[in-house]
């Protein structure tokens, strides 16, 4: 007898990493429901439209802030993906931007999953934002799932883009102790910088940040320094190693806890040397003057790797599918 599909409900359906992740579900057998904000907005849900002669595929309509709108969407459902989060990087009130819709959004969602009594586990998509911004000085640190993000320091200090990574960090604590009081397995995805290629009609600011060094652009080019001032580094992975590593820990029944997924660890003088040499003809920027050529910590994907997981892409690929990809789009020749 063949074994019955399986359904999936993917949160945030439009998004650079869900909607290749709805994308690699489909094509794996499963029944996707996915939800968005704007169901009648046929541009912003277009990619996700050409994604319905794949499989079984249906778009609901739900908020993050909407308490009982994710009812339908993960009713029936064996796994959720929960990748949506509010990104409002430079909002005045980033704790109502943010921090609050992300906790919250997460906690809506998850009572979605315990009224359902379907729903076999809960994958969260964080960010390695939520494992490395610390005020420890140095090179050569290591950080793994141990590692929580600093939220005082960060409250405290407020540098650049600090809301995102409190709501990462916060929003992350609140599923794992929902999950623990309410007997739902919670695990999560910790992605690093992702780049690659997108389904979304508009190109992903990830895309955007990890190009900008060829681009040239100098608003992302600085971005990417400030990245590497929080974070401590600059990483990266392929966005399709990252929908491949939601889904391989979904199905992997071992699975527990946090996962980082990092493909290549580096820092802003170090990948722009790199992409100097690959592409010769694209004028790299190298100079970055006394910023620090080394970066300061290295994220570990060893659990990931040891649970079996194998990286297809490294950064000589990730950047010539990039490249590819902005050239499709335009912004390169």
């Amino acid at each position: 007898m063949a074994s019955e599909k399986k359904t999936a409900c993917v949160i945030g359906g439009t998004g650079f990493v869900a909607s290749l992740l709805v994308k690699l579900l489909l094509e794996k057998g499963y029944a996707v429901n996915t939800t968005v904000r704007d169901p009648d907005n046929q541009k912003k849900i277009s990619h996700l439209i050409a994604l319905e002669e794949l499989g079984d595929l249906k778009i609901f309509k739900a908020d993050l802030t909407d308490d009982g709108r994710f009812d339908a969407p993960v009713a029936g459902c064996d796994l959720v993906f929960h990748v949506a989060t509010p990104v409002h990087f430079d909002s005045e009130d980033p704790e109502n931007d943010m921090i609050k819709p992300a906790v919250q959004g997460v906690l809506n969602v998850l009572k979605a999953c315990a009224k359902a009594k379907t729903v076999k586990r809960f994958i969260l998509t964080s960010s390695v934002a939520a494992v490395t911004i610390n005020a420890l000085e140095g090179t050569g640190l290591v950080m793994d799932e141990k590692n929580w993000t600093d939220v005082d320091f960060l409250a405290t200090v407020k540098p650049p883009t600090w809301g995102y990574a409190v709501s990462k960090t916060l929003a992350e604590k609140a599923a794992q102790k929902f999950g623990e009081e309410n007997n739902i397995d919670v695990i999560t995805v910790l992605p690093t910088l992702m780049a690659g290629y997108s389904l979304t009609p508009d190109i992903s600011l990830s895309i955007g940040l990890a190009t900008s060094p060829i681009t040239g652009n100098e608003f992302l080019i600085n971005g990417l320094k400030v990245m590497q001032m929080l974070s401590g580094s600059i990483s990266l992975t392929h966005v399709e190693d990252v929908c491949r590593a939601h889904i391989f820990i979904a199905e992997k029944e071992s699975a527990s806890g946090r996962y980082i997924c990092c493909a290549a660890n580096t820092s802003v003088p170090e990948l722009a040397k790199f992409l100097s040499k690959r592409y010769p003809e694209r004028k790299v920027h190298t100079d970055f003057g006394d910023f620090p050529s080394k970066a300061k910590l290295i994220i570990s994907s060893e659990k990931l790797i040891s649970l079996g997981f194998k990286f297809k892409y490294g950064i000589e690929e990730i950047y010539d599918q990039s490249v590819e990809y902005l050239k499709t789009k335009g912004l390169l020749k």
